[in-house]
């Protein structure tokens, strides 16, 4: 179990969850609102780029390394592969198609989790931090600096949900979500993701509007002046979303927030992994054969699975285990199998394939 640091900090981020959570209300084993009822709301939250072991307990991630030790952490989550966009597309459909680079032209005629909550009467949103207006279907935004990516933002690269106005819709600014949290208007399953300055990713080096956390360079190694930067913006907007969800009438009855990153560090350095620093995977993983990169055909890759490495992920629930870890490996499709177990939606993809070992992520939900 992650060492539970005593800093003042820490201490206050501790607190103020606490009283959230206290707020909430509590319930008995055997009622409606228990630990072992369905969930009501899900909430994700997709950070980028980073290891576990480079966020959970580093000094400038208090937030991250609070809700790690008084909720629940996977230990062996890993991201499907590299690089983003595939990751994404695995959350939702199941799979990656066979996709390992960034594409913002790639789009798919294929079910996927948007399909599967509406056919069984549930409701969805995404929030994208950034995105200028619903449904925009951009690479990037701001031309100044890419806050926004669309490589971050799944369900626009599906051929039902781009060419139906009605469903562009879901796909929200994420300057929507106070006010939708506050009018209790929350769907069911919400998918939260920051921009590219308050995601840990970086990239952006012009100053364009107060509170985007512009400007973010990229660092040069894990644990830098810049990667530390950027882990300090990121515990910051995760502080205050989580906070957030947490102090709406939506965090009632039974309810959940996963905390995840798509993929770990890229290092530069590894041209033999494509420049990941780590490519370990679990549960059904891609296997790349021997030959250049998919998206860099200088570099070569000696063929064998291609994971994504391992991950932050903590789970917060409203009446889940506290101070859990969980070593079980899980994945992307780990923690759709787990969203469409609750709901009863049958699986997608690589979803529910015990086989191949993707199993839900019930022990970080159940006491």
């Amino acid at each position: 179990m992650f060492r539970k640091l005593r800093s003042p900090i820490l201490l206050a981020v501790a607190a103020l969850v606490a009283v959230a959570l206290s707020a909430a209300g509590g319930a008995s084993a055997s009622s409606p609102n228990s630990a072992n009822a369905h969930l009501k709301h899900v909430f994700v939250i997709i950070e980028e780029n980073h290891s576990l072991g480079g966020v959970i307990g580093d000094p400038m991630a208090p937030t991250f390394t609070s809700l790690a030790n008084q909720y629940g952490v996977a230990e062996n989550y890993f991201g499907v592969t590299h690089p983003s966009l595939p990751n994404y597309l695995a959350l939702v459909a199941g799979t990656n198609f066979g996709l390992n680079k960034d594409d913002a032209t790639a789009h798919f005629d294929a079910p996927n989790l948007a399909d599967q909550l509406e056919a069984h009467g549930l409701t969805w949103a995404t929030y994208e931090e950034s995105m200028p207006s619903a449904g925009f279907l951009g690479a990037s935004f701001p031309a100044q600096g890419a806050l926004y990516a669309s490589k971050h933002n799944p369900f626009a690269h599906f051929d039902d949900i781009i060419n139906s106005p009605t469903r562009l819709q879901n796909i929200k600014p994420f300057t929507d979500f106070g006010g939708d949290m506050a009018s209790n208007n929350v769907a069911d399953f919400n998918l939260i993701v920051p921009n590219q300055c308050h995601d840990m990713h970086g990239g952006v080096f012009a100053t364009i509007d107060p509170g985007d956390g512009s400007p973010c360079p990229f660092s040069n190694s894990s644990g830098d002046q810049f990667d530390e930067a950027l882990k300090a913006k990121a515990d910051a907007w995760l502080s205050s979303t989580v906070s957030t969800i947490m102090n709406s009438k939506a965090w009632t009855g039974n309810s959940a927030i996963f905390i995840v990153a798509d993929e770990a560090d890229f290092d530069g350095t590894k041209g033999s992994q494509d420049n990941w620093a780590d490519v370990s995977g679990c549960c059904d993983s891609p296997v790349l054969p021997a030959g250049p990169f998919p998206d860099n055909a200088n570099l070569t890759w000696a063929g064998g699975v291609f994971g994504g490495g391992r991950t932050p992920a903590i789970v917060i629930t409203t009446n889940g285990p506290r101070g859990y870890v969980d070593t079980t490996p899980y994945n992307h499709y780990s923690l759709l199998t787990t969203i469409e177990d609750n709901w009863h939606l049958g699986h997608i993809g690589n979803a529910g394939d015990t086989a191949g070992g993707v199993v839900p992520m019930n022990n970080l939900l159940v006491h």
